[in-house]
């Protein structure tokens, strides 16, 4: 089995040490629906992740209607299984107490492994459900079937009332969306918080689908570093102790990138200018 060596900019996951870049799976495998199209190159691409140093692979019931869970199975069977981390969520439609455990074993089958962290995708409309699924998560923990309770796109008020709930172990994560273009984790005080919880904040689209990648007034401040416009954006983030960035692991250039964005930080000053830029 192959190793995977793990680069020294690491963030805490529960009693885990992750990668501050991880490994975003949104579109691989398909979007709503399965796309069988390019299987062989997104496994590659989660490979390559993995023999570079990156650890964290994030993915989800939803994307691609499970397939990519299926690709992420796939490229984890080849590395010792104890040094990838792997994340997937529940969507709100399977929120429940037996329906939330239905679909983690459905996830853990398809993936071929068990979860590390397990989140709940979005706060869905009802918070007895929610309820119901937090207590059913702490069970599975209890079963082994996954190591660690998160959630996403939960704001400041609903991650306090969840944690509330909690009657056996800890949330540890929340994936929110965070770039350098939506700062709201910041001006809402979110941030800050899961910094004193020291909960792992999770960020999603963090280089705004490629615009950051473009823009010109990121990449004058990167020259000072020899960084692109996109590692700046990245490097913006993964500066807070408790960020992870998960871009999405599309192609071997932009893991190496993505990759790239680790291991120095921006200057104060510098990342103030960043925000100027967009």
């Amino acid at each position: 089995m192959k190793r995977v060596t793990v680069f020294s900019d690491l963030r805490r996951i529960g009693d885990d040490m992750v990668t501050a870049i991880g490994m975003g799976t949104w579109g691989i495998g398909g979007y709503e629906s399965p796309d069988y199209s390019r299987d062989k190159e997104s496994v590659e691409a989660l490979r390559y992740g993995l023999e570079l140093g990156i650890n964290l692979i994030d993915t989800a019931e939803f994307y691609g209607a499970g397939h990519s869970e299926e690709l992420v199975g796939e490229a984890v069977k080849e590395f010792e299984r104890e040094e990838v981390f792997i994340i997937s969520k529940v969507w709100p439609t399977h929120f429940g107490y037996e329906e939330a455990k239905k679909a983690a074993r459905a996830s853990a089958k398809r993936l071929g492994t068990y979860i590390d962290l397990y989140l709940l995708h979005w706060p869905g409309d009802s918070w007895e459900r929610i309820k119901k699924t937090l207590h059913a998560l702490e069970e599975l923990v209890d079963e082994g079937l996954i190591r660690y309770i998160g959630v996403s796109n939960f704001d400041l008020e609903l991650l306090k009332r969840s944690q509330e709930e909690m009657r056996k172990y800890e949330i540890v994560a929340n994936e929110v969306k965070y770039s350098l273009r939506d700062r709201w984790p910041e001006t809402s005080g979110l941030l800050d918080y899961m910094k004193r919880e020291e909960i792992a904040l999770i960020a999603y689209t963090p280089l705004e689908k490629g615009s950051l990648a473009r823009n010109e007034c990121l990449a004058e401040i990167g020259k000072k570093y020899g960084k692109t416009a996109a590692q700046v954006a990245l490097n913006y983030l993964i500066w807070e102790e408790n960020v992870i960035a998960i871009p999405k692991a599309g192609s071997k250039a932009h893991l190496e990138e993505n990759f790239g964005a680790m291991g120095w930080r921006l200057s104060e000053e510098d990342r103030g200018k960043a925000r100027g830029c967009v």
